[in-house]
């Protein structure tokens, strides 16, 4: 079938994107789904800093390609081995796909799924296929997802059925920027009532961190952001302490203006500034978590004689280290209950036509989670 879908042939800096045109809206094939995939139609799409940083080059990737990660849908059509969905079905994209067979999955790590980070590298579907073409010559998938199209062919291991009654703006956010963001305080931080912790980076994953730290009890929430428009909304959130690095002196101003160092220092910037700021909040026998993905040559030195002596961790976390099949109907339910309010964060809402203008809002500090409405 023939859709519209926003192709990148090659990553560009040139601001502004309205005017640059990096993505191009065109006309491609989309072939039939395989055995363990399925046809859905595309009703609300995220813009996310991830694919912000393919388009600028952070994050290269095989060109060209059809990009989009954090998507709601509708199941149009079922491949053979699929029976657990039918047409009709809401479901959310989850941007690792997981075999459920390697190690990592066996383990409970889906998101460290070997076949997935191949599949995700090559531009792939799960199964090695491409099903997105034009002119004869196939387009990459972006995480197995393209959602900044009209429709898309994905692998059944790569969405999540929802089975709250949710709008499918609201019910996209839960794909990447809630996964991630609550899944690094929850399954990686295991945050307790009465935990302490400093957010740095105030985007959608870093919002949604700093809701699930709220909700998970923690008495001191510390907000950490260039934006004092984005500490203003962190404040009606719950943050207790509100800093913004720029009229900060020195490290033992930042640490005073926190209250003091914290349980968990999370970077969800993807800076290595970031992950400083995030590591030097940290107490002694604190844990320091990114979920940031910043530029692959990016790098930050250690002190290694500071980790042992004071029982420090550093750890990533990825797709909210946990299983999407699980966590995503568990923070739809605490959303419902109105302990995750996830709909403070959403944004302005673009058409696919608006994607490259949807980008400028989104590179110019725009903290709030921004929808392609289909």
């Amino acid at each position: 079938m023939k859709i519209k879908a926003a192709i990148l042939r090659a990553m560009s800096t040139q601001l502004p994107y309205a005017q640059s045109r990096p993505l191009s809206i065109e006309e491609v094939e989309l072939s039939a789904p395989g055995d363990g995939e399925l046809l859905v139609k595309m009703q609300a799409s995220g813009l996310c800093h991830s694919d912000l940083s393919v388009i600028n080059g952070d994050r290269p990737r095989g060109m060209p390609i059809v990009l989009g990660h954090e998507a709601s849908a509708t199941v149009i059509e079922c491949g053979r081995a699929v029976s657990d969905l039918k047409p009709g079905d809401h479901v959310v994209m989850v941007f690792v796909p997981s075999c459920g067979c390697c190690a990592p999955c066996a383990e409970g790590r889906p998101a460290l799924c070997i076949p997935g980070a191949i599949a995700n590298t090559a531009g792939t579907l799960l199964s090695g296929d491409k099903r997105l073409s034009q002119g004869g010559q196939p387009l990459n998938h972006h995480t197995g997802v393209s959602c900044f199209a009209e429709y898309a062919v994905v692998s059944r291991r790569s969405c999540v059925k929802v089975n709250r009654d949710l709008s499918h703006r609201e019910a996209s956010l839960f794909g990447c920027a809630v996964l991630t963001g609550a899944g690094a305080v929850i399954n990686r931080a295991r945050l307790q009532a009465g935990d302490t912790a400093a957010i740095v980076g105030l985007g959608g994953v870093g919002l949604s961190a700093l809701i699930a730290a709220v909700a998970s009890g923690a008495r001191r929430i510390v907000a950490v952001d260039l934006s004092d428009d984005k500490l203003a909304l962190a404040k009606t959130l719950g943050a207790t302490h509100c800093i913004n690095p720029r009229v900060i002196k020195d490290n033992s101003e930042l640490i005073a203006q926190a209250g003091g160092c914290v349980d968990y220092g999370f970077d969800m910037a993807g800076a290595v500034q970031a992950f400083e700021t995030a590591y030097t909040l940290t107490k002694r026998g604190g844990a320091t978590i990114t979920s940031g993905l910043p530029n692959p040559r990016a790098s930050f030195a250690l002190p290694l004689a500071q980790m042992v002596g004071e029982e420090r961790t550093v750890q990533g976390s990825y797709l909210g280290s946990g299983v999407p099949s699980r966590d995503i109907e568990k923070y739809i339910d605490l959303y419902v209950a109105g302990k995750l309010p996830v709909d403070k964060l959403m944004g302005q809402t673009f058409t696919l036509d608006q994607i490259n203008e949807g980008f400028d809002h989104l590179a110019s500090g725009n903290g709030l989670r921004d929808t392609i409405l289909f």
